[in-house]
């Protein structure tokens, strides 16, 4: 039912993801896929538009419910539809919540390389970054060093901003991973902001767990971000939960708006409301896909790309390059944007630990991924000379 080999044009189309390097450039870059949305969600949309008119608009009726029991069947996790809210975006929602808990001189404890926004979000509080960087093993993946992640916690620290999945590195937490960090949390009393918006790109053998469900009095000082955008291909059209179960909490983070940060609009809650209600099908049809082009990718790094080294991940659709050893002068971003006409992410902009990393995006059709990995291949090799 779903053709994810089919190349839709997107040059043209105002798209930040194939604009910004211009022609030639093969774009593997920015967090969006190459895949037309699912059809019921394009199919309201069109309807919502052929009415004509774009007015104020209010909640649908039925979002809130298929929300509450979205999670619960997906994950376990039961909540209060009070305490399910509506944003803009996961971005907003990060520093909605630093904003909420923190004064100027605060701390907020990182984990990196991470989402580079989440990198600035102290700054905009006027808080210090409190990092510490994850521990990248032989094989590549990474794990959590919990002595340097206590310590990285001062008397000032007031917030946790984790990423699970992890973006950039794609780590699914497992259980006892996401215990030690919320018991860590707890004793110092902190609270924690966690940014799940990958929640629903998981491969095969493991599981998303949202942090705030593990225990109540976890869940009551945690506030977690998801959206439909990256599961759904849908980042352009900005929308995007939090739920924070308790009261007081919610009451700060809804204070820190300010008047600053709107509601959805009406084409925002229509395509959430028939993502979430409709969405499965493309869904579980992505899923498989997506798994084969990161199998791709692996064996690919592997066997042609002397020097560069891959954990596959675990969750998400980005793949998470170390092009130290590859013996690539100065910046492997710009030398794949130079030499191989490919845009990656700069591992740099991840924040410490990315330095000699790129980041590749691997959600659209096998062709694409193929034609710019061997353009990589191709790079490397005319280095080798």
């Amino acid at each position: 039912m779903y053709d994810f080999d089919r190349i839709v044009e997107r040059r043209g189309t105002d798209s930040v993801k194939w604009q910004r390097y211009g022609d030639g450039v093969l774009p593997l870059w920015v967090a969006d896929m190459d895949f037309a949305a699912p059809p019921p969600v394009i199919k309201a949309l069109q309807e919502r538009v052929a009415h004509g008119i774009f007015g104020y608009g209010v909640e649908p009726p039925d979002l809130r419910p298929l929300l509450v029991e979205h999670l619960e069947r997906r994950y376990g996790w039961r909540v209060s539809p009070r305490a399910v809210l509506f944003l803009p975006g996961v971005v907003p929602g990060f520093n909605l919540a630093v904003q909420a808990v923190t004064r100027p001189g605060d701390g907020v404890l990182l984990q990196t390389p991470v989402y580079f926004p989440m990198l600035d979000a102290p700054g905009h509080a006027g808080c210090t970054l409190d990092g510490m960087e994850l521990t990248r093993r032989a094989d590549g993946r990474y794990e959590i060093d919990f002595d340097a992640f206590e310590a990285a916690i001062t008397d000032r620290t007031r917030i946790f901003l984790l990423c699970n999945p992890h973006n950039p590195v794609g780590r699914v937490y497992r259980r006892d991973e996401l215990e030690r960090m919320a018991e860590i949390c707890l004793r110092h009393d902190l609270i924690i902001c966690s940014d799940e918006i990958h929640c629903d790109l998981v491969f095969p053998g493991h599981r998303h767990l949202p942090i705030a469900s593990l225990d109540p009095e976890i869940g009551a000082r945690t506030i977690t971000l998801m959206a439909p955008s990256k599961t759904y291909n849908i980042a352009g059209i900005h929308a995007s939960i939090a739920v924070v179960e308790d009261e007081g909490l919610r009451k700060r983070f809804l204070a820190a708006r300010r008047g600053l940060i709107p509601r959805l609009d009406v084409l925002g809650y229509t395509a959430m409301l028939a993502a979430y209600r409709d969405g499965q099908p493309w869904l579980d049809a992505l899923l498989p896909y997506l798994t084969a082009n990161r199998d791709f990718v692996a064996d690919f790094v592997a066997a042609h790309l002397p020097g560069i080294t891959l954990a596959k991940p675990e969750g998400t659709y980005l793949a998470w390059l170390d092009c130290r050893q590859a013996g690539i002068p100065g910046n492997p971003h710009r030398f794949f944007l130079e030499k191989a006409r490919v845009a990656l992410n700069d591992g740099a902009t991840f924040g410490p630990g990315g330095e000699g990393f790129v980041r590749l995006n691997f959600a659209c059709p096998r062709a694409t991924l193929r034609e710019a990995l061997e353009r990589m291949r191709a790079a490397l090799t005319d280095l080798e000379r």
